[in-house]
Formats: structure tokens, C-alpha cells, sequence
């Protein structure tokens, strides 16, 4: 996967960014990634609702 990827609508909810994107075949993806240190938490979703829900009950395990 190419690390070159160009987000767009970029919003924080906590800890987690939630952004948009293409994937490598075009098809627009929504990411959703935990900022925190040693979290490590991120996922691609198809629909901004998934990674928007995602992001608001995602718990960090390290405290």
C-alpha cells in the first residue's frame, strides 16, 4: 500500500482522526486512526458513518 495517500475532511473525535481518501483502485475510504501514543489503532471503513462510530467508542488499551 502506498504511503502517499491524500486526505481530505479531516475531523477529531478524541483521540482519533477520522479522514477520507482513495484507496489504490479508486474507491474512496474513510479512515479512522487513534493519535494517542502506542495505541497503534486504525481501520478502513467503507461508509464515514462506520469510521465516525468507530472513532466514538474506541477505548485506548494503554493508559
Amino acid at each position: 500500500m502506498s504511503a502517499n495517500r491524500r486526505f481530505r475532511n479531516v475531523t477529531r473525535i478524541g483521540p482519533v482522526q477520522v479522514a477520507t481518501s482513495y484507496d489504490g483502485r479508486g474507491r474512496e475510504k474513510h479512515t479512522a486512526a487513534c493519535t494517542a501514543p502506542r495505541c497503534g489503532f486504525s481501520a478502513d471503513y467503507d461508509s464515514r458513518a462506520a469510521a465516525e462510530l468507530a472513532a466514538r467508542t474506541h477505548r485506548c488499551p494503554v493508559r
